[in-house]
């Protein structure tokens, strides 16, 4: 039943991502059955009997169901509409993946309460920088079009076309980026704090560890600078991807290194 929810849920998600601007409401209605289906697969097969289903796949699912469910409510204040060009087939994608790879079982019932907290900030801050990623793309592919000599309409471009102002962008982008980084900084001082609570060892200087701390100066410096250097533009979109692309390697891409390369469970 769980996989035909996934599957269900990625059909929908695509159709979403083709629906013409215009179809505003069932754009809406589309994403939110998508949205329902995709978390009603993916939670209870997450969380049942005690146990903690890890992996790439769920991560990074989660992740794009948080992802779908920021750009529906801003999108309803915004007119957001290239990004659902974007996110719509990532998560489409991304609620296949738990199917086709199940990761491994983890027991939590012995954990401390602090465990679910770090699992669920440490979702909700990679969901929150996975969609700041995607608006910085999109900037990017804003400011070009801006530049561009002979700009051609096509499947994306007239959704790009529809977007705010570049500094209504801006502003959304920093307002994200604001938030995972405190989401962020609460994840990385939970696994400080709990390393040996939650895993059973002290807080080794592994990838996954160092990714995610290089993650978190690479967002401080940037809101730093924004903050006393005044930075923004092609700055400002160069290091929140650079961010992202490393706190992306410091789990999911580990993880799926182990799992899929290496055929190794939870670590």
């Amino acid at each position: 039943m769980q996989t035909t929810f996934f599957i269900a849920a990625a059909i929908l998600y695509a159709v979403c991502a083709l629906l013409p601007p215009r179809r505003g409401a069932v754009i809406s209605g589309v994403t939110a059955l998508a949205w329902v289906l995709h978390g009603g697969a993916l939670w209870p097969d997450m969380l049942a009997n005690g146990t903690l289903r890890v992996g790439f796949a769920f991560m990074l699912s989660a992740a794009l169901w948080i992802s779908v469910a920021a750009w529906w409510l801003e999108n309803r204040n915004f007119a957001l509409d290239g990004m659902r060009r974007m996110v719509m087939p990532c998560a489409a994608v991304s609620s296949l993946l738990p199917p086709l790879f199940p990761g491994s079982l983890m027991p939590v019932e012995a954990q401390t309460p602090a465990f679910g907290w770090h699992v669920a900030v440490a979702v909700m801050a990679y969901s929150t920088l996975t969609i700041a990623a995607f608006h910085a793309v999109l900037m990017a592919l804003q400011e070009t079009r801006l530049h561009a000599r002979t700009a051609k309409k096509g499947w994306l471009g007239a959704a790009i076309d529809q977007l705010p102002a570049l500094l209504t962008m801006e502003k959304l982008l920093f307002r994200m980026i604001g938030i995972g980084f405190v989401l962020l900084s609460l994840t990385v001082l939970s696994g400080i704090v709990f390393s040996e609570q939650l895993f059973g060892r002290a807080l080794r200087w592994d990838h996954k560890n160092v990714f995610a701390l290089l993650s978190w100066l690479l967002f401080a410096a940037l809101l730093a600078g924004r903050r006393w250097r005044g930075w923004r533009g092609k700055t400002a979109l160069r290091f929140t991807l650079a961010g992202f692309a490393t706190l992306a390697l410091a789990y999911v891409g580990s993880r799926f290194v182990f799992e899929v390369v290496l055929h190794r469970g939870f670590t």
